[in-house]
């Protein structure tokens, strides 16, 4: 019986040490996703700005500049960040996030739509500078550069 006992505290042994190592690589695995996790948010945000291309009778001149924030919505709303007197811009028209260390553009189920280099935007698409946006008979296109004064964002 001493080989069978003997045998029996060699499984329990090696069992402990399997259940330890399994602990470990857990606990290694999500300090690793932790870590990755804070890195995404250190991911600097590239300074863009919205530079009117050209614009119908109400929307505005041509060459204004609209600075971007991490989220942007872009309407006729008094609640957009970017605002449009275009009758054709809906309400509520248009999203640009920085997230992921993208730039996003989402169309927000407007009337008209919103275009991306002439193409519809139909889901959540990535938009990078000079780009063209169309909300409406607005085009914007995305720039690189230093943010505007204040007093020059606003439609």
């Amino acid at each position: 019986m001493m080989v069978g006992e003997i045998l029996l505290l060699a499984l329990r042994l090696l069992l402990a040490l399997l259940l330890y190592a399994f602990l470990v690589a857990l606990f290694l695995l999500l300090w690793r996703d932790l870590r990755r996790g804070a890195g995404r948010e250190m991911v600097p945000r590239e300074e863009m700005r919205l530079v009117v291309v050209e614009a119908g009778e109400r929307g505005p001149e041509p060459g204004t500049v609209f600075s971007l924030q991490e989220v942007n919505s872009l309407g006729r709303a008094p609640s957009s960040t970017i605002r449009f007197s275009d009758p054709f811009v809906s309400a509520h028209h248009a999203l640009i996030t920085w997230r992921e260390g993208h730039w996003w553009l989402e169309d927000l189920g407007s009337k008209n739509g919103t275009t991306l280099n002439d193409e519809p935007v139909t889901r959540p698409t990535i938009v990078d500078a000079g780009d063209l946006i169309g909300i409406g008979r607005i085009v914007l296109r995305m720039e690189v550069g230093e943010s505007p004064a204040p007093s020059i964002a606003h439609g």
